[in-house]
């Protein structure tokens, strides 16, 4: 069973709609015991990164997530608020990710909204997708490249982590449920892990 974390944040019908094309039963929950029993757990979100985190330590899921041991894939806001710290709100994430994240610079359209491609792509959400597979993005803040945990980096005015994995932990800053068929071949990957 694959759990998709329910919280204060939106798009989760969309990666819903996703699991279920590739006909895959998920179940949207905030139960601690049902995070902890799944064969793995999606954490998506749109959204505001300081109210999300106060909502996830209200309800005592930060240290649920943290402790997860499955597979686990973050996404978008899902992917920030696994990393160290967000400029956003000035808000401490889950600590996942050792990498801090930073609002573009307002030098040029921000937010980044609409389909780019990778360079230094590696490891198993990425099989079978050459780096010229566009993914769509959408967001105004962005991790920053960590050589140990950058899996996939994106330029959009500067360089960053498009993607991330450390152990169990997996994230990407692009929608793959909002990407066609190279985001659903990435569900795939992830599923298969």
């Amino acid at each position: 069973m694959i759990a998709v974390v329910h919280y204060n944040a939106g798009n989760i019908r969309s990666v819903l709609n996703a699991l279920s094309r590739l006909e895959c039963e998920a179940t949207l929950t905030a139960d601690p015991d049902e995070l902890r029993a799944a064969d793995k757990v999606i954490f998506p979100g749109v959204g505001e990164a300081g109210s999300t985190m106060r909502h996830l330590r209200a309800n005592g899921l930060d240290s649920v997530l943290r402790s997860l041991q499955q597979p686990f894939l973050g996404i978008c806001l899902g992917l920030q608020l696994m990393c160290a710290h967000t400029e956003e709100g000035n808000t401490d994430g889950l600590g996942i990710f050792d990498v801090p994240v930073r609002k573009f610079p307002a030098q040029d359209k921000v937010p980044h909204v609409g389909w780019n491609d990778f360079t230094q792509v590696s490891g198993p959400l990425f099989k079978g997708l050459p780096p010229t597979d566009d993914m769509y993005f959408v967001h105004s803040y962005f991790a920053e490249l960590n050589p140990s945990q950058t899996v996939a980096v994106t330029e959009y005015i500067t360089p960053f982590s498009a993607a991330l994995h450390r152990d169990n932990f997996y994230a990407t800053q692009f929608h793959p449920e909002k990407s066609a068929d190279a985001g659903e071949q990435l569900l795939r990957n992830f599923l298969a892990l």
